[in-house]
C-alpha cells in the first residue's frame, strides 16, 4: 500500500507548479454575458483528486492506480533576512511546515521561477488626483518585468457601482500600456474591500479556467491612498475569501492625506486605514508599501516584480482531512542560516478547509464590467 500511497501522491503534484493534471478544482465563479462580469463569492479553493471504484483483486495489477481523494494546500513563500533582504538558496530539508501546531510532511518543494497571474487593481478616485501619473508609470514598469507567460489584467475602481476591468488578463504588454493611460479620476467614495473582494474572486476564476497543468502564481497588486467608504462586503468577508483563496496581495499604499488625529477610545484614520492594508497582506503572505513620496513608486514596482518571483512553493496534504469548513494555522519555520543567519519566512496565515455542505453563497454587490477600448 505504501507504493500504491505513492503512485497518488504522485499524480497531485506537478513538477515545478505544485499540482497534477490528474486534480480537479470546483468553485462557484463569476458569469460573463454581454462584456459584464458579474462574481460572486466563491466556496473554498480546494483541490482533490477524482475518485474511482477501487479494483477487484482479480484485476489488480502493478500498473492499476487507486485514486485517493485528498486535499492539496499550496503554499507561496518568501524568505527574507532582519534587513528585508530575499534569500534563494535554502535546500527543502531548512523547511518545516506546522498546521494548527501539527508538523507536516513536505510532499513537493520547488524554488524554479513560476510564471504569475496578477491583477493591477488601481484607485481612480478624486484624492488619488496627484499620484495618478506617477502610478501609471510604475504600473508600466511592473508589466513591462513580465515574463512571456505572466498575464495582467488592469481593474480600474472608484466606488462599489464604478469597478471596471478595463482590460482582461494578457500577455501583451502594449495592450495593458494603452488600458494604463486611458486611467482617469473621477469622484465617489472609495471602495476598496469590494474591489479587492471582486478582483480575487477574478483572478481566481481565470485561474481556475486554464488546465490543470498550466498552474500558475496568483498575485494582486492594489495601488490606493485611503480608507474605504462605500463597500457593500466587510472585512470578515474579504478575509474568509483570503482563507479560501491562493492570491497574494501587495499593497501600495498613499495614506500621508488621512488624519492622525485619533478619537477618544479611537485610532486615528489614517492609522485605522494602515492596519486593514497589513492585515490584507499579511493575510495572503503578500507585503506593504507606504512611500513618503510618489517618486519612491517606480523602485517599489522593481521590488514588488523581484518579491512575485523569488518565492519557495512547498506542496503538502494535511494531517487533518476533515472536511469542515474551518480555519486551519499555518506556520512555516526555516531553520537559520550560516553564522546565525536568521532567515525569516513569509506566506498566508491560514487556510478554510473544505467544506462538505458548501458555504453560503453571498449575493453580489455590483457588476464588474469591461469597459469597452473606443
Amino acid at each position: 500500500m505504501k507504493g500504491l500511497k505513492l503512485v497518488a501522491l504522485m499524480l497531485v503534484f506537478f513538477a515545478g507548479a505544485g499540482i497534477s493534471a490528474a486534480i480537479s478544482l470546483s468553485a462557484d465563479a463569476a458569469e460573463t454575458t454581454n462584456g459584464a462580469a458579474t462574481p460572486t463569492p466563491t466556496p473554498s479553493a480546494s483541490v482533490r483528486s477524482t475518485p474511482t471504484p477501487t479494483p477487484t483483486p482479480d484485476v489488480l495489477n502493478s500498473d492499476d492506480v487507486i485514486r485517493v481523494e485528498a486535499e492539496l494546500v499550496n503554499l507561496n513563500v518568501r524568505v527574507v533576512d532582519r534587513n528585508n533582504r530575499t534569500i534563494n538558496d535554502i535546500p527543502e530539508k531548512d523547511f518545516k511546515i506546522f498546521e494548527d501546531g501539527t508538523l507536516q510532511t513536505i510532499d513537493f518543494f520547488s524554488r524554479s521561477e513560476v510564471p504569475t497571474n496578477y491583477a493591477l487593481v488601481l484607485d481612480n478616485s478624486g484624492s488619488m488626483r496627484s499620484q495618478l501619473d506617477k502610478v501609471i508609470e510604475a504600473s508600466k514598469i511592473l508589466v513591462d518585468t513580465n515574463k512571456p507567460e505572466d498575464e495582467t489584467e488592469i481593474v480600474r475602481f472608484i466606488g462599489r457601482d464604478k469597478i471596471t476591468i478595463e482590460q482582461p488578463f494578457t500577455s501583451n504588454k502594449q495592450d495593458l500600456a494603452d488600458s494604463l493611460d486611458n486611467l482617469f479620476i473621477e469622484g465617489g467614495q472609495t471602495a476598496i474591500i469590494d474591489a479587492v473582494y471582486l478582483a480575487v474572486e477574478n483572478v481566481d476564476k481565470y485561474e481556475k479556467s486554464k488546465k490543470a497543468d498550466d498552474r500558475k502564481r496568483r498575485a494582486l497588486v492594489l495601488v490606493t491612498d485611503g480608507e474605504d467608504r462605500d463597500s457593500y462586503y466587510n472585512e470578515k468577508q474579504l478575509f474568509d475569501l483570503l482563507r479560501e483563496s491562493e492570491v497574494q496581495i501587495y499593497i501600495v499604499g498613499f495614506l500621508g492625506e488621512l488624519s492622525k488625529e485619533g478619537g477618544f477610545i479611537g485610532k486615528s484614520p489614517q492609522a485605522k486605514a494602515k492596519a486593514f492594508l497589513q492585515r490584507m497582506a499579511d493575510e495572503s503572505g503578500g507585503k506593504t508599501y507606504f512611500p513618503a513620496d510618489v517618486n519612491e513608486l517606480p523602485d517599489i514596482a522593481r521590488q514588488i516584480s523581484g518579491e512575485l518571483r523569488t518565492q519557495y512553493s512547498i506542496g503538502y496534504i494535511p494531517t487533518n482531512d476533515r472536511k469542515d469548513g474551518k480555519f486551519r494555522s499555518i506556520k512555516v519555520v526555516v531553520a537559520d542560516g550560516p553564522n546565525g543567519q536568521k532567515r525569516i519566512p513569509v506566506t498566508r496565515a491560514g487556510r478554510t478547509a473544505d467544506n462538505s455542505d458548501g458555504p453560503p453563497t453571498l449575493a453580489p454587490p455590483v457588476n464588474v464590467i469591461k469597459t469597452p477600448k473606443q
